[in-house]
């Protein structure tokens, strides 16, 4: 039986949290999120739970996506919650056009002062510098950050919220009269319906979507051999610049352990492989395919010509996140040559460590070699691909 009661309890602390990161970490209200987010504190050129100081701030888009998405999970819970209450109609209407806000500012263009967070000419999404004095700088990093826009997705079929009037009054309202905002909501028709039938939510829209996965399914930048690295590849030959506060800056591709104790030793996302995120962006592949459907389909490696709809690519994924437990031709799990000699020693080779992070290039497990709170997300992904979902 559904337990409503505890949904709805839940409900009213997400509220209160939601409402802190939105009073508290947007600095202009403009809808572009600053703070640190996901754990991504040295993936930057600064440390980004920080401060820059005298009235700079960065505006994020990891920070943003997840301010997105984190609306998208409260309008899922409150539609929920609003077929045995009408008041969460009112509740879930907010987060239907808080999503469309936040949408609309970071898909504006960074470039000029007070703009977004999209880069149209590279089809990316980078950081920025808010500079007191207007001269706003994008920070083009190819990074994780940039693809965590793709995980705010939802897809719901047109029922689920056609059994609420009063929400989709207000929402076919603001789509009427505000039909700027509405870029970023797709639908699909079924012939001879007259209405839609699935409606998308989703942070890029279908061509930006296509662009991004042009880098992030790059073997020469962030697909590697054992799943998706935090930095792309690119920044290996090409690191990142940047001279501020007569410091010169940079951020450089670190497959393995981290080369600087600047950010806290030796937690590094400039590189390496990072299960939860791997895991956020497997997940909404899938959503993406639920809605286009066989219908899009993008080269995967980029430049193979070998071309996948996304739930091929979500198993393409799962299958190089896989590899780094499964052994290779020596009979060596990859994570597992961190271990020395009991890499194939036959009493410990079947007893599996969930390392922290895993290499760039090799998938040799590295940080903590316990961290089951998510890379044991592995045994969903070798049931994903055992059972064919």
């Amino acid at each position: 039986a559904r337990d409503l009661m505890f949904l709805e309890s839940a409900f009213q602390k997400l509220l209160m949290n939601f409402t802190w990161w939105v009073n508290r970490k947007d600095a202009e209200g403009r809808n572009l999120f600053s703070g640190g987010f996901l754990g991504l504190d040295n993936v930057g050129v600064f440390d980004r739970s920080k401060s820059l100081g005298d009235g700079n701030f960065l505006e994020q888009a990891d920070g943003t996506a997840w301010m997105a998405s984190y609306c998208l999970t409260m309008l899922a819970i409150a539609l929920e919650l609003a077929q045995n209450d009408a008041v969460y109609e009112d509740i879930a209407s907010k987060f239907f056009e808080h999503f469309v806000t936040i949408t609309k500012a970071i898909n504006s263009s960074c470039e000029g002062s007070r703009g977004g967070l999209w880069d149209e000419e590279d089809g990316f999404y980078y950081d920025r510098i808010s500079v007191r004095d207007g001269n706003d700088v994008p920070l083009k990093i190819r990074s994780i950050v940039g693809l965590m826009p793709l995980i705010a997705v939802a897809v719901a079929p047109s029922e689920v919220a056609g059994r609420l009037p009063n929400f989709m009054k207000r929402v076919n309202w603001f789509l009427r009269n505000r039909p700027e905002l509405g870029a970023h909501i797709s639908e699909i028709y079924e012939p001879d319906s007259g209405s839609a039938t699935t409606r998308m939510l989703a942070v890029p829209s279908r061509d930006q979507l296509v662009r991004i996965l042009k880098y992030m399914l790059d073997e020469n930048e962030f697909l590697s051999p054992y799943g998706i690295r935090s930095v792309s590849r690119f920044h290996k030959d090409h690191p990142y610049t940047i001279q501020w506060n007569s410091e010169n800056l940079c951020v450089e591709y670190t497959p393995g352990d981290s080369n600087t104790n600047l950010f806290g030793g030796n937690s590094n996302w400039r590189g390496p492989i990072w299960f939860p995120i791997n895991y956020l962006l497997v997940e909404a592949l899938e959503r993406y395919h639920h809605f286009y459907g066989t219908g899009l389909k993008v080269e995967c490696p980029t430049g193979s010509g070998n071309m996948m709809d996304l739930d091929q690519v979500a198993k393409e994924i799962k299958r190089r996140l896989a590899a780094i437990f499964l052994p290779g031709k020596d009979g060596v799990r990859p994570y597992a040559q961190s271990l020395g000699p009991y890499a194939n020693d036959p009493l410990w080779r079947d007893h599996l460590l969930f390392n922290e992070y895993f290499h760039g290039d090799n998938g040799r497990g590295i940080g903590a070699d316990h961290q089951t709170g998510w890379t044991s997300l592995i045994a969903d992904c070798l049931r994903g691909l055992a059972v064919g979902d």
